[in-house]
């Protein structure tokens, strides 16, 4: 199975059948320019999309790479539906606590500690819960998407539920843990093999680097990838 981040929180998991993009925030992500990698190259083979929530920094490219591909938009409810009001052809909705049932691999959506909408017209839109993501790969292992979100207690019972195994983790600050916390949250409550750093070095009001993060993951498996380089998990 092999994971590729293409900076801020989007990620591709390959699982062998299934190319799973989530949270494509590429256009206007200074991470993923900054690399130089053509869109159509990251949507390349891509089976599905996912989604935390409803932010434009996790929704940016979602209705062209749902239209490039033929991809099924896997979303919270209402997000789901908007989506398919500005174009996304295909979706299937849920809500916390679900799962959905996708051939080689299964996704649920899971409590984050966040808020989800989205500008219309100079308004904020509702666009449903925000979530973090678990897919369950059925040959492979469990991916813990944890969205944009603060440390809360009841990680522990995702850990217990779920027992994922790789972590994709928010360290920012501001919007979401900082790299306290969120060493805090990998290291009280999960039992990670691998933990990836996300949601950081976009803009100016989040921490620059990983630096920090590291530094509290002392004797943790933190992996920091190249943008655009996939690695196997």
């Amino acid at each position: 199975m092999k994971l590729t981040w293409f900076g801020h929180s989007c990620f591709r998991i390959d699982t062998g059948a299934s190319s799973i993009l989530m949270d494509p925030f590429l256009t206007h992500n200074p991470t993923f320019e900054k690399a130089g990698i053509p869109l159509a190259q990251t949507a390349e083979g891509i089976t599905h999309v996912a989604l935390t929530h409803g932010h434009e920094d996790h929704t940016g490219d979602v209705v062209t790479v749902c239209k490039d591909t033929g991809a099924p938009l896997l979303a919270v409810h209402e997000l789901a539906t908007y989506l398919a009001g500005q174009g996304v052809d295909k979706i299937d909705p849920g809500n916390t606590g679900g799962t959905l049932y996708h051939g080689d691999f299964d996704l649920s959506f899971v409590p984050a500690w966040h808020s989800a909408s989205h500008m219309v017209d100079g308004r904020p839109v509702y666009l449903g819960a925000c979530c973090g993501l678990i897919v369950a790969v059925k040959e492979g292992k469990t991916v813990y998407h944890m969205g944009d979100t603060a440390i809360f207690s009841d990680m522990a019972l995702i850990d217990e539920v779920y027992k994922p195994q790789i972590g994709l983790v928010p360290i920012g600050d501001r919007y979401t843990m900082g790299a306290k916390t969120a060493a805090l949250a990998c290291k009280r409550f999960f039992k990670f093999e691998t933990v990836v750093p996300c949601h950081y070095g976009t803009f100016p009001l989040l921490d620059r680097t990983a630096d920090r993060f590291i530094a509290e993951m002392t004797g943790q498996n933190v992996v920091v990838p190249k943008v655009g380089v996939p690695f196997e998990v």
